[in-house]
């Protein structure tokens, strides 16, 4: 299966496992949970699921690369402990407690998260001397005397032999007692991820043409080359640290990442034509609507995949301005939420001051606390630090010269959260009409040709995109989406007549009116 449905497969188990009767009993006891093996090419986004399903489903995460610990680190320390049997002193070997399993009860402690997941990765390239422990703590979930917590599900990564050769197999009697998925990487579903994480334009472009290239493993003379969804991703962030440093990523910075030399030129070779295209078709220029004819023609003559880079560029730029203007509108949510907090607490007559600074504390300490439990993405955590920037200046300004009788004070934090809503709708029109700037020059340059369905189908699928138009409507995205679903249902009736007029086959009804509306 492909990472998507793994994912959704590991978060249906979590679910299955953490489900209780009406006496808090588990449905499936914890004996008979059984750990998930999680088997699949490097790079292919085993760990990023799971960060992602602790995220979704609000549990812990506590994350280790099992080939960095030996037995020792694992396992913990013996000691000898005297015990008592039948009258008589023995003594006995214990163990100090796990590192690992210290984690997740240190997790627990720090959050107050009493379910969650620990992942466990390259588990079949462990030690020779750790692999029984390993195995016996997938089979009976134990480290020496301690065992992991109820409530915890072991979910562990590997890699197949082919691409990995210290791997080491696990035996029937391991495997009768995990829970297997094998996952295989796919494109599509990376691209939808892609657009989700918001990465460069041009990574995801140069895929969208040359899909091949996605995920490669070959063996040389020189040894495994190799290009991997992991290699593609980490790219992407740097290719916008640089662009934000004013920095070049050159030949040999792409082959860092894609270690793959023959994919590594062509996608530095691509990423040079990529800024050339911004400065050759102007860019800037048709997002403000003042673009020249001779753009148009150059253009409409242009090979299809060089009209696809310029696609990518104008759809890069409408996701950012459309996830810079969703970004501002949950921040004016949550600056709603405190402001009905901060009216609430002046009502029952504390300080104006004291409250904002009680909010601002109250939210460091649920960022501190998702972010020990493993749950924040970048951009929830981009939007929460927002937040708390925004609540203490609230506070300062208050402290400062602000009115210190509760209507005043109402007054002017109203007024200060006034300006983040303005810059919200400041946002949107400008995200809008460039949205709008978009489709008049991709229409009086292709009309309505395959390249205004491709726009438009890539609109739809990129959710920041697709959040915008839906709150904020797009005239031209529903004229052609209309004309698209038309165009869908003529096709599938043109189907039927052609199915019905086949020999030996029985006339169907003559098709009533409407029905290719």
């Amino acid at each position: 299966m492909n990472i998507k449905q793994a994912k959704q497969e590991i978060a249906n188990t979590l679910k299955a496992y953490l489900a209780k009767d009406e006496w808090g009993n588990y449905l499936i006891p914890p004996i008979r949970q059984r750990p998930i093996l999680l088997m699949g090419p490097p790079g292919v986004g085993k760990t990023q699921i799971m960060e992602q399903v602790a995220a979704e489903t609000g549990v812990g995460l506590v994350s280790y690369t099992i080939t960095h610990h030996t037995r020792q680190s694992a396992v913990g320390l013996p000691f000898i402990e005297k015990r008592t049997y039948g009258g008589v002193e023995y003594s006995v070997t214990e163990y100090t407690m796990s590192e690992i399993l210290a984690s997740v009860y240190g997790l627990m402690e720090k959050t107050g998260l009493r379910e969650g997941i620990l992942f466990l990765d390259e588990i079949n390239c462990v030690s020779e001397t750790l692999a029984p422990m390993m195995l016996q703590f997938l089979q009976c979930k134990t480290f020496g005397n301690q065992r992991l917590p109820e409530g915890w599900l072991i979910a562990a990564a590997g890699n197949p032999p082919e691409y990995n050769r210290s791997v080491r197999d696990f035996d029937v009697v391991t495997l009768d007692r995990v829970k297997r998925i094998d996952v295989q990487e796919d494109f599509s579903v990376w691209k939808e991820y892609a657009r989700q994480k918001g990465l460069h334009g041009a990574v995801v472009s140069y895929l969208d043409i040359k899909k091949e290239n996605f995920y490669r493993v070959e063996t040389t003379a020189e040894g495994i080359q190799f290009a991997t969804a992991r290699g593609w991703e980490d790219l992407s962030e740097l290719l916008a640290a640089y662009e934000t440093l004013g920095l070049k990523a050159d030949r040999e910075v792409v082959g860092q990442y894609i270690q793959l030399p023959r994919i590594a030129r062509d996608f530095a070779n691509y990423l040079e034509l990529y800024h050339k295209y911004q400065n050759i078709y102007h860019v800037d220029e048709i997002l403000n609507g003042t673009w020249k004819p001779i753009t148009v023609r150059e253009l409409r003559a242009a090979p299809f995949d060089e009209k696809l880079s310029v696609m990518g560029l104008l759809l890069s730029r409408l996701s950012g301005a459309a996830r810079e203007t969703r970004r501002q509108d949950a921040l004016c949510e949550n600056l709603h939420t405190a402001l009905t907090e901060f009216k609430e607490a002046l009502t029952a007559g504390d300080s104006p001051s004291e409250i904002l600074e009680s909010l601002s504390r109250r939210r460091r300490e649920d960022l501190r606390r998702t972010r020990d439990a493993g749950q924040l993405e970048k951009r929830s955590q981009t939007l929460i630090q927002l937040e708390i920037h925004i609540l203490e200046g609230y506070h300062r300004r208050l402290t400062a010269d602000g009115p210190t009788a509760p209507e005043a004070a109402m007054e002017a934090v109203r007024s200060w959260f006034g300006q983040e809503v303005d810059k919200r709708v400041s946002l949107a029109q400008a995200a809008k009409a460039e949205l709008d700037h978009a489709f008049a020059f991709l229409e009086e340059t292709f009309g309505q040709g395959q390249e205004l369905v491709l726009f438009v189908t890539e609109l739809t699928a990129g959710p920041d995109t697709s959040w915008f138009i839906e709150i904020f409507g797009c005239d031209a995205y529903f004229r052609h989406n209309r004309e698209l679903l038309f165009d869908g249902t003529q096709h599938r009736i043109r189907e039927e007549i052609m199915a019905a007029a086949l020999p030996q086959t029985p006339p169907h009804p003559p098709l009533s009116g409407g029905q290719d509306s």
